[in-house]
């Protein structure tokens, strides 16, 4: 595998061996404490970079910049097919750019540079001229009163809609660059300021993409961001000049912004948790159920808030499913990121690693079986085996939290009523997915799995027009849609007597 292994771009290199700082105001600066962070390649476990660790001064600096130029109208006062070039142009930066950052991506997160390549990077100039386009189709509506309060007049009414401010953009280490664009593009396309703090492991894609938003056009103090760990965070949240947070990751830390945030009133979109099921019935070809399985569960090694981590499957069809989705795990190559060839490649942090070996050595101890994987193989880097397990009780925490790895739970049903309440008994509601060829029960069916997505025949598809959310603990708000601008702004009404 090492000979097909890419090889790093000078450009990246470069990159890399840099003193990274802050980007607030359209200029880079350390934090004032000095203090920083390391950066570590995942494949490896040595360190790559490093970046500087804010603190609630240099949060206040990068606040302070979004709202000078929130206030100024230096953003916001610009016609909306402004702000829809540069943003265009942010688009055509990144594809110019697309191979320097899928590996700058890849050597930062540990994921598959074919990952990279087609999703993190290769989706995002996508993303970006669909939300551009909605620059230019922020509307509101005119309608009559029905109350006449001023006897002999006459009202005009009508609703517009306004920036909401400055945002503070939380990104997750899973997918840095795509989710953190998921958050960045439609603030900056209804006309507010941003403030991103990307998570510390994973920070390195978020401060290329502020070079480029600045090339783009961005005027200073437009998109700021900020490297820290979690009191970086805490400060954003807390801060009084910002008017929204829009936060992807745990369902724990989702609730604690939510907590902070209801203090003052600020508006939240929290895109957090999945326990997401999958319910094969017995009528789902095999060959299309396992394959479709491996992916929606192995899929950037299971990282994914919507990744399939519990598989109920039709007793009919149960012996032949786990046989061949246990021999495709044991089957999968482990490798790192920038080897095109690897199936399973580590976990983003040592740490994460760490936490999901703890919830396979509990679901042992809880007397579940693991029939492939479970283990970290020898060797350097934080990888963990694809893992499949059975005989998993309902009541273990691998069938309750979400382990956010390369691991999955399989369960026979009898019943494809017990599997519908099997897939609903949980506190989250993400996603799920259905597979079978029967269209009346997909059409019965859908309607009762609570999701925020339900896929048929497939799992963890997005796409910019589909609104991506969850029920429940799962998070609050929508991304992605016609309406994705919305969350980034207030509802004005207007009413003029005359």
């Amino acid at each position: 595998m090492n000979a097909m292994r890419v090889e790093i771009n000078p450009e990246v290199a470069a990159f890399l061996a840099r003193e990274h700082r802050l980007f607030i105001d359209g200029e880079w600066s350390a934090a004032v404490s000095g203090a920083r962070i390391a950066v570590f390649d995942p494949a490896t476990g040595s360190q790559i970079a490093s970046v500087p660790r804010a603190g609630a001064e240099d949060v206040d600096r990068a606040v302070a910049a979004a709202h000078r130029a929130h206030e100024s109208g230096v953003w916001s006062g610009l016609p909306p097919a402004t702000r829809e070039r540069v943003l265009l142009r942010l688009a055509d930066l990144i594809e110019a750019h697309a191979e320097e950052l899928a590996q700058l991506e890849t050597c930062n997160q540990g994921k598959s540079i074919n990952i990279s390549r087609m999703i993190d990077v290769g989706a995002s100039p996508s993303y970006l001229r669909y939300v551009a386009g909605l620059a230019t189709k922020i509307t509101g509506e005119t309608f009559d009163v029905s109350i006449q309060a001023i006897p002999g007049a006459r009202f005009n009414a009508y609703t517009r809609r306004e920036p909401i401010g400055v945002v503070a953009a939380i990104a997750p280490w899973n997918f840095p660059l795509a989710i953190g664009l998921w958050k960045v593009a439609p603030a900056l396309a209804a006309g507010c300021t941003v403030v991103l703090k990307p998570s510390e492991v994973t920070p390195l894609t978020s401060l290329r993409l502020a070079e480029l938003a600045l090339e783009a056009g961005a005027p200073p103090g437009v998109l700021n961001v900020v490297t820290g760990d979690g009191q970086a965070g805490q400060a954003l949240v807390a801060h009084p000049l910002v008017s929204k947070v829009t936060f992807t990751g745990s369902t724990a830390t989702g609730k604690a912004i939510a907590r902070a945030a209801a203090d003052r009133m600020a508006r939240t979109s929290l895109e957090l948790g999945g326990k997401n099921p999958a319910i094969f019935l017995k009528d789902a070809p095999l060959e299309q159920a396992v394959n479709g399985a491996l992916v929606a569960a192995f899929f950037n090694n299971g990282q994914v808030c919507a990744a399939a981590s519990r598989l109920y499957v039709a007793r009919e069809i149960y012996s032949d499913f786990v046989d061949a989705l246990s021999a495709a795990a044991r089957g999968m190559s482990l490798g790192p990121g920038l080897d095109p060839a690897a199936q399973i490649n580590p976990l983003v942090s040592a740490e994460h690693r760490d936490k999901v070996l703890s919830h396979v050595s509990r679901a042992r101890e809880g007397g579940a079986r693991i029939i492939a994987g479970g283990a970290a193989p020898p060797g350097a880097g934080y990888f963990i085996e694809p893992t499949v397990i059975v005989d998993a009780a309902e009541s273990l925490p691998i069938c309750r939290q979400e382990v956010f790895g390369p691991v999955v739970t399989i369960t026979p049903f009898d019943d494809e009523r017990d599997a519908i309440r099997m897939a609903n008994d949980t506190p989250m509601g993400l996603g799920a997915s259905l597979w079978t060829n029967d269209l009346k029960k997909t059409m019965d069916y859908v309607p009762r799995l609570k999701a925020g997505t339900v896929w048929v025949n497939c799992h963890v598809f997005v796409d910019p027009n589909m609104p991506f959310g969850g029920y429940k603990e799962s998070g609050v708000g929508r991304d992605f849609g016609i309406r994705a601008l919305e969350p980034y702004t207030e509802l004005k009404s207007v009413c003029i007597a005359h």
